[in-house]
């Protein structure tokens, strides 16, 4: 007979969600609650996290969602939106199923067109996944010569060629919030894509002070290369990080990711995650030179009127237009309307 489980919506404070989720194999540091107070200061956004418990009250699942509404991107609930993991923990198929069937309940009563829920790996989910992305992974030596000795001798070139032209880095947190902005938010405009505000990755670091971090290559005086680090477990994330293609002859990249990948290694972690990719694309194949391999991530999802999967992604050719136009804005507009219009893209 399966265990009875209820689910209920968990306060901001429940202690009991972060050791459930800590204890959890499958669990991303994305699961943290300190997340879901990360959203709601910065983006406003209504969350709501769902717990399954048992007949004694334990938590046996957790699902998060954050509500996203606009008129021109839609109503949706996200799990979670702005990074690349989330999704739904559970011990059984009980616990899951009961979780999913909350968030559907939800769903309704809100009115959404679409629940999206990231995953790197969940058993026994029927609903439609989209698989357009990976993550790119490379396993970390406890000594980083020894991950240096893997790397193509061009790639060990290009490293090379950045600390002759006298550039170095320098590894911080609030102190280097601002050199990192300035390096994202302009590669954002460049891209075509709006950037979020400062004040995001200012609540990350107050909110993980242990596990936050912000790597920064510079030309004498000057920011060049930038990447926002985040440790979960043996992991090592960088789930944002840019360069200025003014310098970009001269590989700064290159020598921030060898900087951040020493690091890691310095600091035990054991898997450098550089982010999700399209296979096949420019980002992909920049990660796979330096030994990174796919781990495909699922995307779930629950549409309340059928159709075909949603595409809020850049590639879209109907964003087309607006990529374009976003390309030409001058910085400070950029920095300045991006924030209020990234908020709603998941």
């Amino acid at each position: 007979m399966q265990p009875e489980m209820k689910v209920e919506e968990v306060s901001l404070d429940e202690a009991t969600w972060d050791a459930y989720v800590i204890g959890h194999a499958r669990a991303s540091g994305y699961h943290l609650m300190a997340w879901r107070r990360v959203i709601e200061r910065v983006f406003g956004h209504r969350t709501f996290y769902l717990a399954a418990r048992d007949e004694q009250g334990q938590i046996r699942g957790v699902l998060p969602l954050v509500c996203l509404s606009s008129r021109l991107f839609g109503r949706f609930l996200v799990s979670l939106p702005f990074v690349n993991y989330g999704g739904v923990l559970a011990d059984d198929a009980a616990s899951q199923r009961a979780l999913l069937e909350r968030a559907i309940d939800l769903a309704k009563e809100l009115k959404v067109d679409h629940v999206e829920l990231r995953h790197e790996q969940v058993t026994g989910l029927q609903w439609p996944d989209k698989q357009h992305k990976v993550s790119m992974r490379i396993q970390l030596s406890e000594e980083f010569d020894a991950l240096w000795k893997t790397f193509p001798a061009k790639l060990r070139s290009q490293i090379r060629r950045a600390e002759k032209e006298g550039m170095t880095f320098r590894l911080g947190r609030d102190d280097a919030l601002e050199d990192f902005y300035a390096v994202f938010s302009r590669n954002m405009r460049d891209l075509g894509t709006p950037v979020y505000g400062k004040t995001f990755f200012a609540e990350i670091l107050e909110s993980f002070p242990e596990s936050s971090r912000i790597g920064v290559v510079y030309l004498k005086d000057q920011p060049v290369a930038a990447g926002f680090l985040y440790g979960f477990r043996r992991v090592l994330e960088i789930p944002w990080a840019s360069s200025d293609r003014r310098y970009n002859r001269l590989a700064p990249n290159m020598l921030l990711y060898s900087s951040v990948l020493k690091y890691g290694c310095e600091q035990g972690f054991r898997v450098f995650d550089f982010g999700r990719s399209t296979p096949g694309g420019g980002t992909y194949s920049f990660k796979e030179q330096w030994g990174a391999e796919p781990v495909q991530l699922h995307w779930h999802y629950w549409l309340a009127n059928g159709g075909p999967l949603p595409d809020l992604s850049p590639s879209n050719t109907k964003f087309k237009w607006a990529i374009s136009l976003w390309q030409r804005l001058p910085l400070f507009v950029s920095e300045h309307l991006g924030p209020s219009i990234v908020k709603f893209i998941p």
